[in-house]
């Protein structure tokens, strides 16, 4: 019973927690493209000068609006965040079971195995 459970935790866990982090994060213009860029350029402070880290700011402020909704390449931004950040946070190829199983098969085989007409070097037929 307790593996059962596990198991759909975290299937309801990779379905439901990345959607809601798109929504709360949609709620303030953002995705979690601009909203990663932001974290890391916030710890890129050059000086401790008030003045530089004001123009820093507002340069950052810059480059990650053009991610947001709205920005230049919002489309992009919101694209990455979807397809990119949130199959790789759940784990997702983003291939089908069909594929993925295929791509499991090719992965076993071994190097003389998917080269055509090499049976006389692994001996397999």
């Amino acid at each position: 019973m307790t593996d059962w459970t596990k198991k759909k935790y975290d299937e309801y866990y990779n379905s439901y927690v990345p959607w809601l982090e798109d929504k709360y994060l949609a709620w303030f213009g953002e995705n979690k493209t601009s909203y990663a860029t932001k974290e890391q350029l916030d710890k890129t402070k050059i000086t401790g000068d008030k003045n530089v880290d004001a123009l820093q700011d507002g340069v950052n402020s810059g480059v990650t609006g053009q991610l947001k909704e709205g920005g230049l390449l919002g489309g992009v931004g919101d694209l990455v965040s979807k397809e990119g950040v949130n199959r790789a946070e759940r784990g997702d190829t983003g291939l089908g079971e069909k594929q993925a199983v295929e791509k499991g098969k090719q992965e076993q085989k071994g190097w003389g195995d998917s080269i055509p007409g090499s049976s006389w070097v692994t001996g397999k037929k």
